[in-house]
């Protein structure tokens, strides 16, 4: 059953406009607070945002619905959502929540909501809240009502946590790192993290005014940490994005490394000390059939999911595996954090880079990306797929990459395209199959 508020990620939208209004997320508050007061304990919601503006009205407006029904409610300011994650088990409370819309521009905003456990919530749980959203939630009596109160060691809870990841016998001294921060939820608590493990940070992401966040700056526009690496002779860069759950890094030359390259490295690093799970690691349809053969040269194996880190993370806790993500550089480590946490990825390539004692351009590109090509097609209406010509065209593609490449066409979750990706070790074979399954769906969508 499709769902009518929540997408791949919670809510997201822009903001003062529906579904993204103070008046939905007070809903969400009271729909939410209501579905998980379970048990005779006192409830609890932990909630925490990035650096939006919107944040605050969104914010209020949640502590207003989770009260009205009872619940305590915990606020801790900005912080990256694996920290809300976190802090959701490590003070047993009953749901997380946070407010980001992650890589989105200021103007958007979103609501993620995590259980007990830390993980995101399954798709029957967000069916029966959005239920709930629609229906009649009963308040609670006025002595019943819940207190809110912030925190203050939030980030130094997360720090430490995030410190505890790193090798006991390893520290950053001698490391110039730059970190972006994207202007967002982790602008505090990443260059701390790094400052305290020893290294020499150069910290450029760091003044949030509640507008800026991810503008021309974080994993999604890494041009700048590239610029600033070189420019100050740094040994490495780290971006993260606005919430912090994802990492691109960038190399001493200002070469960007992407997350298909930084799985292949932690994956190699844990092989060796014996505690990769699985035999491999999860990835998406997405990643590069480089990292495929780059993993089976080692005897380690690639399973693939549709594209989200929910079903990546789904196959890992299925499958037994404790490392996966995406090439856009949301990485899971599931020995650790409960969602991609894009500071606790960053330690352990950081860990790789100081073992080796090598430049980190030579240990962080493991392997050499097949040319990929990526196009959308947009279209009025119907189901262009299911189009015998183009089901023609897709099979002859097939058979002209089979062996040399991969192909890989879905529909956008989101709106009206269709996205048609080759991969291939010939780039013009690539295009020339991209370009005719492109001009096929057009003209069944015309």
């Amino acid at each position: 059953m499709a769902r009518k508020y929540f997408g791949t990620d919670g809510i997201r939208g822009a903001t003062n406009v529906s579904p993204m209004t103070a008046q939905m997320a007070m809903k969400v508050g009271m729909a939410a607070g209501a579905y998980f007061q379970r048990g005779n304990h006192r409830h609890r919601v932990v909630i925490g945002k990035d650096t939006r503006l919107s944040g605050y009205m969104l914010e209020s407006a949640l502590v207003a619905g989770f009260t009205s029904v009872g619940m305590d409610v915990v606020m801790v300011g900005p912080m990256p959502t694996p920290a809300v994650a976190m802090l959701t088990q490590s003070m047993r409370a009953d749901i997380g929540v946070m407010i980001s819309a992650s890589h989105n521009p200021y103007a958007d905003n979103g609501i993620k909501l995590f259980g007990p456990d830390g993980y995101k919530l399954s798709d029957e749980a967000e069916a029966a809240i959005e239920a709930l959203i629609d229906g009649d939630v009963p308040l609670v009596t006025s002595d019943q009502i819940g207190r809110a109160r912030r925190i203050e060691d939030a980030q130094g809870r997360y720090i430490h946590f995030a410190k505890s990841t790193f090798p006991e016998n390893l520290r950053l001294d001698g490391m110039r790192i730059v970190i972006d921060c994207a202007n967002g939820a982790a602008y505090k608590v990443a260059p701390s993290a790094l400052w305290e493990l020893g290294a020499d940070v150069v910290a450029i992401g760091v003044s949030p005014n509640g507008t800026n966040i991810n503008d021309g700056v974080g994993s999604t526009a890494p041009q700048t940490l590239a610029e600033t690496v070189v420019a100050s002779g740094a040994d490495i860069g780290i971006a993260l994005d606005g919430d912090a759950d994802r990492l691109i890094v960038v190399d001493e030359t200002g070469t960007i490394v992407d997350g298909d390259q930084l799985m292949a490295t932690i994956a190699a690093s844990w092989a060796r000390q014996g505690r990769l799970a699985g035999g491999g690691l999860v990835a998406t349809v997405m990643s590069n059939l480089g990292l495929e053969r780059h993993l089976a040269a080692q005897g380690l194996g690639l399973v693939r999911t549709k594209v989200g880190d929910r079903h990546v993370l789904e196959k890992m806790r299925s499958s037994g595996y404790n490392v996966g993500g995406e090439q856009s550089g949301h990485i899971i480590l599931s020995d650790y954090a409960t969602t991609g946490d894009g500071l606790v990825a960053a330690l352990q390539i950081l860990a790789e880079v100081k073992r080796s004692g090598a430049p980190a351009g030579e240990v962080l590109h493991r392997f050499e990306p097949l040319p990929q090509l990526l196009k959308n097609v947009r279209f009025g209406g119907g189901k262009p797929l299911d189009d015998e010509s183009v089901k023609a065209v897709i099979v002859q593609a097939e058979a002209e990459l089979a062996g040399k490449g991969r192909l890989v066409i879905r529909p956008s979750g989101t709106e009206p395209v269709i996205r048609v990706m080759a991969e291939g070790d010939d780039l013009g074979q690539v295009e020339r199959v991209v370009d005719r399954i492109c001009d096929a769906v057009r003209k069944a969508a015309a």
